[in-house]
């Protein structure tokens, strides 16, 4: 594993409990940071802060702008500040078509994956103005660049994601806080139980790899960007996509 240095610094991951989030607050300390777990279900907070080696943990539902500003304000006095946060929490939603697609499942997603997104960089991004630095890293996907069929919730709340990435960057970007998404193809986490099989097949034909990623080698990108290394790239999409993405 390469050495990346977050050494002094602190973070905030959300969906901190689980898949890719867990995976990059765990490359996150093994890289020097302190982080701040903030996770809809407390029921696994526990146990992955045990996995880190202890965390300051939070349950947190992104979608509630009052609970995100009072977990940043817990958080920095916890902490101290927040150097960089990464949006991670995030669900699937229902596969179906579009003409099909119950009204409720259609809100939860944009909810949890937009507006949650969208709550966590208005609210933190005071902070990182006020120390003039900060790294934000929101977890897009291939989907929102390409449109999954049967995941128009998803895809679309997905493209909104990497668009509110290139607004925030270009707001911010005579400061010294950077903002940047990735967009990664299919990557084995326990969202798969909420996908059909036939969906999860169509995402594997996709990939030119035939293989899906696997959460570390998102956690490594997405921890890079959280470093200082990363001063000059801001508003950008980064693709892990095995193939998929080739633009």
């Amino acid at each position: 594993m390469n050495q990346l240095d977050l050494r002094g610094r602190t973070a905030v991951v959300t969906g901190g409990a689980s898949g890719i989030g867990l995976a990059v607050a765990r490359r996150m300390v093994a890289s020097g940071a302190l982080v701040s777990l903030w996770d809809a279900r407390a029921e696994t907070l526990a146990e992955a802060a045990g996995v880190l080696g202890g965390a300051h943990t939070l349950v947190v539902d992104v979608r509630d702008y009052a609970a995100v500003e009072a977990a940043r304000d817990a958080t920095l006095r916890a902490l101290g500040r927040v150097d960089a946060l990464v949006n991670s929490a995030g669900i699937t939603g229902p596969n179906a078509l579009t003409w099909e697609y119950p009204l409720d499942g259609w809100r939860d997603v944009i909810d949890v994956n937009l507006t949650g997104t969208f709550h966590c960089c208005r609210a933190l991004a005071v902070p990182m103005r006020a120390a003039d630095y900060g790294r934000i890293v929101n977890i897009a996907s291939v989907a929102g660049k390409e449109g999954n069929p049967n995941a128009s919730a998803y895809s679309a709340s997905k493209a909104g994601v990497i668009a509110l990435t290139k607004s925030l960057g270009k707001e911010l970007a005579q400061t010294g806080v950077r903002v940047n998404c990735v967009t990664p193809a299919a990557v084995e986490t326990p969202m798969f139980a909420q996908m059909t099989q036939s969906h999860i097949d169509y995402m594997k034909s996709k990939i030119p790899m035939n293989r899906f990623g696997s959460p570390d080698e998102i956690a490594a990108l997405v921890t890079w960007l959280c470093t200082e290394d990363c001063s000059f790239s801001t508003g950008a999409v980064f693709d892990l996509s095995g193939g998929r993405s080739t633009y």
